[in-house]
């Protein structure tokens, strides 16, 4: 995952129920937390559309989350620039969807 994310301070990801966090230290930090959390999390994306505008591209999709006896859906939006490297995820914002 870290691969994906540009690793500057103008980087920003709001995670369903949590405070947006800007820059790259807090930002990797979260993803650690959940990532080696006690849950189990599988996620199947449905719902994928891209777009690309020049040296911008944003992706929104349904990030259907399972855990051992829970599910859920986020509807996520993740907006990427093109650098020299290839593309860069600037920003990440996921909202629960209820119902």
């Amino acid at each position: 995952m870290s691969d994906l994310w540009e690793h500057s301070e103008r980087v920003s990801c709001t995670h369903p129920g949590w405070p947006p966090l800007h820059g790259w230290s807090k930002v990797v930090s979260s993803w650690f937390s959940l990532f080696q959390g006690p849950q189990q999390l599988q996620f199947i994306l449905t719902g994928e559309h891209a777009h690309v505008a020049g040296d911008v591209g944003w992706v929104s999709v349904e990030e259907n989350i399972l855990d051992v006896g829970q599910s859920g859906t986020v509807a996520a939006l993740n907006l990427f620039v093109r650098a020299p490297e290839g593309w860069r995820l600037v920003a990440h914002h996921g909202s629960p969807v209820s119902g």
